[in-house]
């Protein structure tokens, strides 16, 4: 059983007495719908799962249909206890959030215990939806892409299997076949998230950009580009706006993410050129022509991916938190990772083995703010598995 700790807290609030919508959001294939089945496994509830991940489902009577089959489910003998509804990408349906909120106050007038557990694969559009119908209704639990120590766990990868291929756990048994798992990442996720979880649920006036763009960030994951340079790269005669909208939409389909630089004073990171970081190595690896043994023989190639494992590893253990994930850089001199909660920051520099190593930076940075710890990953530091391993809150403790 993987995402350990958030099935131990959606059993313990099944079990109290009080109704609750409770939300778990998050890209495709990192384990919802397993951590649904589990639940309906371990609950003594009546229990009634169905799914909208169909494209040609978008009747609003369907979702009110699941409504009443969960309703049905509480006869007198468990009325009291109450019953356990599980919606999957409700947030492809028209209006969800309205028809789930207009059910849940009947509910209220009902006296009516029914729990309600949405499963979403597009964290952006799922927040929408719940901030502009069900304000004060629901909790959001991240399910984010899986850490080295689940990946280790379940499947026996060892560190450097971990950082060509990813944390997607549906892939991990392809891997003897590289070029059969690199088909399945672009074809079962990258393709499927992008057309169905972004363009299909989201106006994009100009979709190939949108792929271009993610493509690029692939390509320059680790690096900091400017909105213009991004423009430059894809020969495109858009605006700066459009791109960091399109990286906002990537960012909430839980493939690609732009860290802001770190300023000290909140009002001046959104005017920051991004840093583009994958949130999966795997987006990486599957369009790299390089097989296992040669992508670790690319010092280069290497040195990015075990930088990018690093960040997204920081970016996904944060979801959801009070901890910021920024960079910092001033007249060359840079620091690969800033972490923020509250007062203390973290700077944190990953020595990956490429052959521009940079780290005065970090001195230049603790002369500039208060920092709390300096920390060096990989050779002569933490071992890059032993961080990989560690919760990210200790770092600010």
């Amino acid at each position: 059983m993987y995402k350990r700790a958030i099935f131990h807290v959606l059993l313990k609030r099944i079990q109290e007495p009080r109704r609750f919508i409770q939300v778990l959001a998050g890209p495709r294939q990192v384990g919802k719908t397993t951590l649904a089945r589990q639940l309906m496994e371990a609950v003594s509830l009546p229990v009634h799962f169905a799914t909208a991940d169909e494209p040609t489902l978008r009747d609003r009577s369907w979702l009110g249909q699941q409504w009443e089959i969960a309703r049905l489910k509480m006869n007198e003998k468990n009325r009291k206890k109450g019953a356990l509804l599980i919606l999957d990408e409700t947030q492809k349906l028209s209006d969800w959030s309205e028809i789930i909120k207009r059910h849940w106050d009947e509910d209220a007038r009902s006296g009516l215990p029914l729990k309600v557990v949405l499963l979403g694969s597009s964290p952006l559009l799922v927040q929408r939806g719940l901030t502009e119908s069900l304000a004060g209704r629901f909790e959001i639990i991240p399910v984010t892409h899986w850490s080295y120590a689940e990946m280790r766990d379940a499947f026996g990868w060892n560190l450097e299997q971990y950082i060509l291929y990813g944390g997607y756990p549906g892939a991990a048994g392809l891997i003897d076949e590289h070029e059969r798992w690199a088909r399945y990442i672009i074809d079962s996720l990258i393709e499927t998230t992008i057309s169905r979880d972004i363009l299909l649920l989201t106006r994009v006036d100009k979709p190939a950009l949108l792929r271009r763009l993610f493509q690029l960030c692939c390509d320059y994951s680790g690096q900091v580009l400017s909105y213009q340079k991004m423009l430059g790269q894809l020969h495109d005669a858009g605006n700066t706006t459009t791109l960091a909208h399109y990286l906002d939409l990537l960012n909430g389909a839980g493939l690609i993410s732009g860290l802001s630089k770190f300023f000290g004073k909140r009002v001046k990171q959104r005017s920051s050129s991004p840093k583009i970081q994958v949130l999966n190595t795997a987006l990486i690896s599957a369009s790299s022509p390089l097989s296992f043994e040669a992508a670790q023989q690319d010092r280069d190639h290497w040195g990015r991916l075990v930088e990018s494992a690093v960040g997204a590893h920081l970016v996904n253990s944060t979801r959801g938190r009070n901890i910021e994930v920024f960079y910092w850089l001033e007249r060359n001199q840079e620091v690969d990772f800033v972490l923020r909660a509250g007062n203390d920051v973290a700077a944190i520099e990953v020595k990956s083995g490429r052959r521009r190593e940079r780290f005065l930076g970090m001195e230049a940075f603790s002369r500039a703010f208060r920092v709390k710890r300096q920390l060096l990953v990989g050779e002569n530091g933490i071992p890059v598995g032993e961080f990989l391993k560690t919760p990210v809150e200790r770092w600010l403790s």
